[in-house]
Order: structure tokens, then C-alpha cells, then sequence
């Protein structure tokens, strides 16, 4: 009798030698086309950019940058997302996890935020069970799809020695 493995998620560094999966996969998955820029800033992230490997094969990835308003820290998702085949097995999670440890090791970034198309109910529902909250809705955020307005998701937190605190308004 043929026992099934567990499938196996992980994380993978994005290097000038695979960003090219990267760009491959952005163009599958969302609506929008990246420049050249936002790849070449993401190969300058480090940590904030992981590949997310389903059984050895690349199905998605997250690309964050620090955003700093009002000499406030805040870690901004540019993308996170994961090839609709794979989706519900857990690799959204994964990333976004991912992103979560790096606000709890530095406890320099006060909230974590993101925009979303207001009509990607799923995405919209992903992020509220991870305790983000939708804070802003802005008009004629996208320019070559439709609907082309976003909401802002964000979840915030303050720090203290013993732990991070999730708190639910504020930058």
C-alpha cells in the first residue's frame, strides 16, 4: 500500500538568477504588468521577497518594500499571490506568515497594508481572517482594468517588550 507524502511548502530566496520565475508568475496571476523597476527593486529586499515552492515547483510569491509616512515604518505588500491551481493548500498563508514574522522580529514597522481590487471578494475574505481590516476605499487606483478602484487593507500593530500586540485603528 502506496502512502501519499504530505505536499511541502517553502520559501525560497528571489535572485537575479530566477527573478525571471517571478515575472512569469506575476503575469499569470494578477491583472497588471510590473516595470522593469519593481523587479529590479525587488532583487534589493532581502527578506521582504520569498518565491513560494509547492513539491520543488515555483506557484507563487510575495514582494513587500518598507513605506515610511510621517517618519512611520510600515511594511507594504506589493504583490502576494499564488498560480489558481494551487490556491487553498495553504501557500497564501504561507506567505503571508512570512511577511507577519518579519513585522514581529523587527517591531519597527507599525501596520502592514496592501491594496485590493474591490471586487476580489477572496482576497478581500484572506486578508480579514489574518486581522486586517479595510481602512480605505480609493478611487481610480488601477488604471488598465476594472474596476479600477481599491481598497486599502491594513492591519496594525504597537509593540512591547513581551510580545506584539495587534491593535485595530491608526497607522
Amino acid at each position: 500500500m502506496e502512502s501519499k507524502k504530505k505536499p511541502r511548502i517553502e520559501l525560497g530566496e528571489i535572485t537575479y538568477h530566477n527573478i525571471k520565475q517571478l515575472k512569469r508568475l506575476n503575469q499569470y496571476i494578477f491583472p497588471i504588468s510590473y516595470n522593469d523597476k519593481f523587479y529590479k527593486d525587488v532583487l534589493e529586499v532581502g527578506d521582504l521577497a520569498k518565491l513560494a515552492f509547492f513539491n520543488d515547483v515555483v506557484v507563487g510569491a510575495v514582494c513587500c518594500r518598507v513605506d515610511v509616512l510621517d517618519g512611520v515604518k510600515r511594511l507594504y505588500i506589493m504583490t502576494l499571490g499564488c498560480l489558481a491551481p494551487y490556491r487553498r493548500r495553504g501557500i497564501g498563508t504561507a506567505l503571508l506568515k512570512h511577511v507577519l514574522d518579519i513585522c514581529k522580529k523587527k517591531r519597527h514597522f507599525q501596520s502592514v497594508f496592501l491594496h485590493v481590487q474591490i471586487n476580489n471578494e477572496s482576497a478581500i475574505k484572506f486578508y480579514q481572517n489574518f486581522g486586517f481590516e479595510i481602512v480605505e476605499s480609493k478611487e481610480q487606483y488601477y488604471k488598465k482594468i476594472q474596476p479600477t478602484d481599491a481598497f486599502v487593507l491594513r492591519k496594525t500593530f504597537h509593540g512591547d517588550d513581551d510580545e506584539m500586540i495587534e491593535k485595530s485603528n491608526g497607522y
